[in-house]
C-alpha cells in the first residue's frame, strides 16, 4: 500500500479506520477455574495478551479501537441446558462480568500511554437486555436438537429443527444470536444511549478524525 499510495496517505487512512475486536467470550469459556487466585491469573493473562495485541495494531498505525467486551455467556441456550431448571448460569456470568471491569481499566491505561489512542467498549451484558426485548423466544435456540434446542451441540447443523420464525428468537444456534437480535445490538453500539458504550458511542468513534 506504500509503495501505491504514499506513507503519508496509508498513515492517515489507517488512523482514521476503525478497528473493530471482540475479545473474551470463546477464552473464558475454555477455562475452569477452581479459585479466586485462578480467576485473578486469567484475567492478568488474557488482558496481558489483549493489550499486547491492540499495541501491536497502534504500532502499525491504528488508532480508534471498538472493544466489544465478554456479554452474559452464561445465559446462552448451550450452558442453560445444562441447567435442570434452564436458568442463566449466574456464576458464569459473574466470571465474565469480572472480566469486563479489568478490561476497562487496561483499556484506560493504554489510552494514557499510546498518543492519539482512542476507543469505545461496549457494555455486552447491556446490549443483551436490549436484544431480548420484543422477541418471542430469548431462551432457546431456532436451529437446534432436544430441550432448549441446545441438545444437539453448538452450531445448527443440516438435520437440526428449525423454528418457523428466527426473527422471533434472539439465538439462532446455541450461542449465536439471530440475524435480528444481531441487528438490534449493532444499532444500539453505533447510535445507542451511552449506558451501552464508553466513553464514547462507536459512532463517534467512527466520526473522529485522527
Amino acid at each position: 500500500m506504500e509503495d501505491a499510495w504514499g506513507t503519508h496517505k496509508v498513515s492517515t487512512l489507517l488512523a482514521n479506520s476503525f478497528f473493530l475486536l471482540g475479545i473474551g467470550s470463546n477464552d473464558l469459556f475454555q477455562t475452569s477455574p477452581k479459585t479466586a487466585a485462578d480467576v485473578a491469573t486469567i484475567y492478568a493473562t488474557l488482558v496481558s495478551n489483549y493489550s499486547a495485541a491492540i499495541a501491536d495494531l497502534y504500532g502499525m498505525g491504528a488508532r480508534k479501537f471498538g472493544i466489544i467486551n465478554v456479554g452474559p455467556i452464561g445465559c446462552l441456550p448451550w450452558v442453560r441446558v445444562l441447567n435442570k431448571t434452564g436458568d442463566c448460569n449466574h456464576s458464569l456470568n459473574r466470571y465474565a462480568a469480572g472480566f469486563t471491569a479489568i478490561v476497562k481499566l487496561a483499556l484506560t491505561n493504554l489510552a494514557s500511554k499510546l498518543p492519539g489512542f482512542s476507543y469505545s467498549l461496549a457494555d455486552s451484558f447491556a446490549v443483551f437486555n436490549l436484544q431480548t426485548l420484543g422477541f418471542v423466544n430469548s431462551d432457546n435456540a431456532c436451529c437446534g436438537t432436544g430441550r432448549m434446542g441446545a441438545e444437539g451441540g453448538e452450531l445448527c447443523m443440516r438435520n437440526d429443527t428449525l423454528c418457523a420464525d428466527r426473527d422471533a428468537y434472539v439465538f439462532w444456534d446455541s450461542v449465536h444470536f439471530t440475524q435480528r437480535a444481531a441487528e438490534l445490538g449493532a444499532l444500539g453500539l453505533f447510535d445507542g444511549s451511552m449506558q451501552l458504550t464508553a466513553p464514547i458511542s462507536f459512532k463517534q468513534l467512527a466520526y473522529k478524525r485522527c
